[in-house]
């Protein structure tokens, strides 16, 4: 391990190249979307949904690292696009939860569906061996994204 005193020249030009690849990656697939329209933030909100089912706002606002008054904004405006509801808790009526509804899933699933579909196309320009070194970086990445 490293001494963090002693800067090592080689690893933080590796780590700065590794940061721009991914970011450049991120944008070009956040590029993919079934809604020109939607921010990043709120497609977030409705994938969140999608994998995680119906929250609270201050659910969502926890999970998405925002303020509740933001996410209210987030939330209202998906509410009035009709891609996700409000509802009572059957449990504790004073609790509201947010929902998909089927409009802001077809929204999560299209845009998937993009953004595997570009990414296809690109890993089919690619050699076997290169796809399998991405294979294998996509498990580092994941194991790195962990910590």
């Amino acid at each position: 391990m490293s001494d963090p005193a002693t800067p090592d020249p080689a690893l933080a030009s590796e780590a700065s190249d590794l940061r721009m690849a991914t970011f450049r990656l991120a944008r070009r697939l956040r590029a993919q979307r079934a809604v020109d329209s939607m921010s990043d933030g709120q497609f977030a909100v409705l994938a969140a949904l999608k994998v995680h089912g119906p929250h609270t706002l201050g659910e969502l606002a926890d999970r998405e690292r925002v303020t509740a008054p933001s996410m209210n904004r987030t939330v209202n405006c998906l509410e009035e696009a009709g891609w996700l509801a409000r509802s009572a808790d059957d449990a504790d009526r004073r609790k509201v939860n947010i929902a998909l509804t089927p409009a802001g899933r077809a929204v999560v699933e299209e845009t998937a569906r993009r953004r595997d579909a570009w990414l296809e196309d690109q890993l089919a320009a690619l050699t076997g061996d290169e796809r399998d070194i991405l294979r294998r970086a996509a498990a580092l990445l994941r194991e790195v994204a962990d910590t």
